[in-house]
């Protein structure tokens, strides 16, 4: 079993499927993360995700480009980041039931939208998704050759934990996001409007998990199903943690679960094994958590998450 391990390590194959499986993490976790760095928690990740996966796909069946279909998918999502920022920021409602309450929104109106639409469909019709970027262009050469093999979408998650990184940490709008998410009084006598990027920011990251959805759909699959996005939102708010809320450590967080996951995928298939599957299925998970309570003791968490903020008060 070890030497079928090993093997399976260092196998473009397997890397390549480790990015698949890693991509709508990557994207998703940089949601989230925007999201709490400004002091709020959006727990309306798996709905939002659902909703980017079904109209991103919607799109591009009706007749748009693949990169339209993208856009649609991140608009969606903005659009219900707006809702969940209304409700949490101004009207300081409480960020556990709104999420909650936007994932049971979004994923109820993705599937009766489906249902609408596609009243006697049995099997879900299909679209042509994003294909590999050059597909055994760079065979033998390491890295390279993993990346040429996969879509345009994975490149994009990539860019994006650079991108945010640089935001975060090196422009004004991220320090903006970052006091808030620490200390809204302070943000508020220096004149930032507190509200306002709040809820930016909740847009931001919502139009990211929208577009993580969307992966599922225009480039891992080619179709929209129901429960396909099965946990994964959740698994993104807890990489979150993990990576101590800096994008990095949420790239090496999504992509050590991902490893986790395309291997028991593959040891399940190897000759003689004996365990049950659901075994291997709980491996990922199992592992995943122990990772979690090592690094999330020592995490260090915006002080304002999940503080209501009111303007003028102390």
């Amino acid at each position: 079993m070890l030497s079928e391990a090993l093997q399976l390590l260092l196998s473009d194959p397997f890397w390549v499927a480790v990015l698949r499986i890693a991509t709508p993490l990557i994207i998703g976790t940089l949601g989230v993360l925007m999201c709490e760095r400004a002091g709020v928690l959006n727990l309306g990740i798996e709905g939002i995700m659902v909703a980017g996966a079904y109209t991103g796909w919607l799109a591009v069946y009706l007749g748009a480009p693949l990169w339209v279909g993208v856009l649609a998918a991140m608009a969606t999502g903005g659009l219900f980041g707006l809702l969940h920022g209304v409700l949490t920021v101004p009207l300081a409602l409480s960020q556990h039931v709104a999420g909650l309450g936007i994932t049971l929104l979004a994923t109820s109106l993705s599937y009766f939208a489906y249902r609408v639409t596609f009243p006697k469909v049995t099997t879900p019709p299909t679209i042509q998704p994003f294909q590999a970027v050059a597909p055994n262009a760079m065979d033998g050469i390491p890295v390279l050759s993993v990346f040429a093999a996969s879509t345009p979408l994975t490149w994009l998650a990539f860019a994006l934990v650079a991108l945010v990184a640089w935001v975060l940490y090196r422009t004004p709008v991220g320090l903006a996001i970052r006091m808030v998410g620490e200390n809204p009084q302070a943000a508020e006598s220096q004149g930032i409007n507190v509200t306002a990027v709040r809820i930016g920011t909740i847009v931001a990251g919502s139009a990211l998990m929208g577009l993580a959805g969307s992966f599922l759909t225009l480039s891992a699959f080619n179709a929209f199903f129901f429960n396909m996005i099965n946990g994964r939102g959740w698994i993104c708010v807890a990489l979150v943690v993990f990576a101590s809320w800096r994008p990095g450590k949420a790239l090496l967080g999504a992509i050590l679960f991902a490893v986790f996951d395309a291997m028991q995928l593959r040891l399940q298939q190897v000759p003689g094994n004996v365990l049950p599957y659901q075994l291997w299925l709980m491996a990922p998970y199992l592992l995943s958590i122990a990772a979690l309570i090592l690094v999330a003791r020592k995490a260090s968490y915006p002080q304002a998450l999940m503080v209501p903020y009111r303007k003028g008060e102390r």
